[in-house]
């Protein structure tokens, strides 16, 4: 009797809390998801229903924490950085946005009421989208990254000099970089274990067409279908969604970039050029990219004798100039490198 009383307590106490679930959230779909307890749904249901916090109302706090709460709205006004909308410039095209920064002010007050007294305000940041992204500009080609951005891409195309890749996959290993490889469809085809090689290494791995055609010369039905066959290898080979795409040659015209786009790719050039197809000395690449690098700079280099040489020299500036690197679709998006820190003794 005591285990069928206790059955039925469990029964009616799990139905109360459904039915408080679903009433607050007014989803069914996100209550199942609660109690299938998925990845994707656990950390915004399980915060939104299980420790979800009353908001905090000044007017109830206690005089020491009204000046604790007021000191840190003080502060969040000067925190604040305001996002970057993305832009097409005259020159470089599209630019990507850039995300703001605010204080979360009610997190940031109970972290400091919590925590030892006297101790520093560690700061609680969340971004601030921008109102327009790469996305909003439509058909447009890219050639560098926000310029309030402090980062910067190594994008390699390939579609020959297989005896060079292990030598910067080498480099880039023991650098901590990650690249974005814009593969060759036809190379890729025909060099399968390289590429599945260059992906494990954990680099990004994109578009480059098929047959290196330059791709203003092509009717609508060659340029899809030299971007569409590279895609599908892509996909059949890497496991790879790709959203990017590079034109050989740098060879484009609007036409171009609008195939690709209605292909769910953006267009990809670069900023600055090695130029190393015509075999220059390794120190006049270092020295012309350490001329020209910047925040957002696309480096575009191809596995060869002068960028495999230049490699460690170009990375070795990037690092001096506290630019982080990573693959194009990271310098792209507007995700910030670092948040806001706390200054010492605040």
């Amino acid at each position: 009797m005591r285990g069928i009383w206790k059955k039925g307590f469990v029964t009616v106490a799990f139905f109360l809390f459904s039915f408080l679930v679903i009433n607050e959230s007014g989803s069914i779909v996100e209550y199942v998801a609660f109690v299938r307890g998925g990845d994707a749904m656990e950390t915004t249901v399980r915060n939104a229903y299980l420790i979800r916090e009353p908001s905090v109302d000044p007017a109830r706090l206690s005089p020491e924490q009204k000046q604790l709460y007021d000191r840190i709205s003080a502060e969040a006004e000067k925190r604040r950085i305001e996002p970057i909308d993305a832009r097409v410039d005259p020159v470089w095209k599209a630019i990507p946005g850039l995300d703001g920064e605010e204080v979360d002010i009610e997190r940031t007050f109970r972290m400091a009421v919590q925590s030892k007294k006297g101790s520093d305000i560690a700061f609680v940041v969340r971004p601030v989208a921008p109102k327009i992204n790469l996305d909003d500009l439509g058909a447009q080609p890219i050639y560098k990254g926000n310029p309030h951005k402090p980062m910067i891409s190594l994008m390699i195309n390939v579609a020959w000099g297989n005896e060079y890749i292990p030598g910067m996959l080498e480099t880039l290993r023991k650098e901590n970089v990650k690249a974005t490889f814009f593969l060759d469809g036809k190379w890729l085809k025909n060099n399968p274990d390289v590429a599945k090689q260059i992906m494990a290494e954990g680099h990004e791995m994109s578009n480059h067409a098929y047959s290196h055609k330059d791709m203003s010369r092509l009717s609508e039905a060659a340029a899809r279908d030299e971007i569409g066959k590279t895609q599908q290898l892509l996909k059949d080979i890497l496991g790879v969604d790709n959203k990017l795409f590079a034109p050989p040659s740098g060879d484009y015209d609007q036409d171009t970039v609008r195939i690709a786009h209605d292909m769910g790719l953006r267009t990809v050039l670069w900023t600055i050029d090695t130029v190393d197809w015509k075999k220059p000395p390794v120190g006049s690449v270092i020295r012309k990219i350490s001329a020209r690098l910047e925040p957002g700079s696309l480096i575009l280099m191809h596995p060869t004798h002068s960028s495999r040489g230049a490699l460690p020299g170009i990375i070795a500036e990037a690092k001096r100039r506290g630019l982080a690197i990573s693959t194009v679709s990271d310098t792209l998006s507007p995700n910030r490198v670092q948040t806001i820190g706390t200054p010492p003794g605040f």
